[in-house]
């Protein structure tokens, strides 16, 4: 019988294995319209954080009781659909099972790429990139001769954002991650310097990496970092807020930044932003990301677990910080 996990409660803190319970479930029968998809590949993302808690936010949060969601890739094993035929890889957002019942409507057909595994739609050429992608160049505005700063950089946005900060003509790329290994791993795929957070302050490392300062920060980690980055930036700097990791399993309210002051004295932007308001980038993002794998200018890694039984260790992994690149799933 197909498995599926549901949100058996919601956690204070971090989550712990209590938080999801493992079920199986009958195979429904297909109605007009509808595909049944095996799933291969699940994405686990920080903001499946967020949506375990009972607030108002721009996607509706999980409900107790019911599977979670998530980005999927996965092959149509029966269809009573003439839009999709069995055989056809698609994407849809039903992770979290071992198989998915759902409107064809609800699935993107993608192709197969050689050399490409098809987990590659849920990071380098997914969500992850487009994030990337959307926020240097649209929310930060990224300039050729730049020096740029990426928080975070080790993950599946934060490698990407680095990489093509670089492509797009950075003048300097800086990013932080939370281990030597990590840090080696980004001087090798094309940052300019990296260090630690864990080796000292991050103010003090950023200042040393970046001596004659920033003019962009792409931040997915928030607090220190955050804070560092004000300190660093340039009169007219732009920061794009995609994400604040250091505070999603925090149950006090966050100690940083206690700087705000220097986004009036040096003119600062900070914007946040969705990708899901930035779809119409896909195309663009695309097209750029095709060419640069194609010339062998892009690196992407995947951390992948292995079964449905280990995706709440995979999420919980991501708060932990054992993931290089992308955080997949295999089913």
């Amino acid at each position: 019988m197909p498995r599926q996990i549901i949100l058996a409660s919601r956690p204070s803190g971090l989550p712990t294995a209590a938080n999801f319970v493992i079920t199986e479930v009958p195979s429904a029968e297909l109605d007009d319209g509808q595909v049944r998809v095996r799933n291969m590949f699940m994405s686990v993302d920080p903001a499946m954080r967020g949506r375990m808690n009972d607030v108002k936010s721009y996607v509706p949060p999980f409900q107790v009781g019911e599977p979670l969601e998530a980005s999927t890739v996965g092959e149509v094993i029966e269809t009573r659909s003439p839009d999709l035929a069995v055989g056809d890889l698609v994407l849809h957002q039903l992770g979290w099972r071992d198989e998915a019942v759902l409107p064809a409507g609800h699935a993107r057909k993608v192709e197969p790429l050689p050399g490409l595994s098809p987990s590659a739609y849920l990071g380098v050429l997914g969500i992850p990139a487009l994030t990337a992608y959307a926020g240097l160049l649209d929310i930060a505005g990224l300039k050729e001769g730049d020096a740029v700063f990426v928080s975070g950089a080790a993950g599946a946005v934060g490698s990407m954002a680095g990489q093509f900060a670089k492509l797009k003509g950075a003048s300097r790329v800086i990013g932080s991650a939370g281990s030597a290994e990590k840090v080696r791993w980004l001087r090798e795929i094309g940052f300019d310097a990296a260090f630690s957070y864990k080796d000292g302050p991050v103010y003090q490392q950023l200042r040393e990496a970046a001596p004659d300062g920033i003019d962009v920060y792409f931040d997915n980690v928030g607090d220190d970092h955050l804070e560092a980055a004000l300190s660093v930036l340039h009169e007219h700097g732009r920061v794009a807020l995609c994400g604040a990791i250091a505070n999603y399993n925090a149950t006090e309210r966050p100690a940083a930044p206690r700087n705000l002051g220097f986004a009036i004295t040096k003119r600062l932007t900070l914007r946040g932003f969705i990708v899901l308001d930035h779809f119409s980038r896909f195309p663009d993002m695309i097209a750029d990301v095709t060419g640069w794998l194609r010339d062998g200018k892009l690196q992407h890694a995947e951390t992948v677990m292995d079964g449905l039984d280990h995706a709440p260790d995979a999420l919980l992994g991501l708060f932990r910080g054992h993931n290089t690149g992308k955080m997949i799933v295999r089913l």
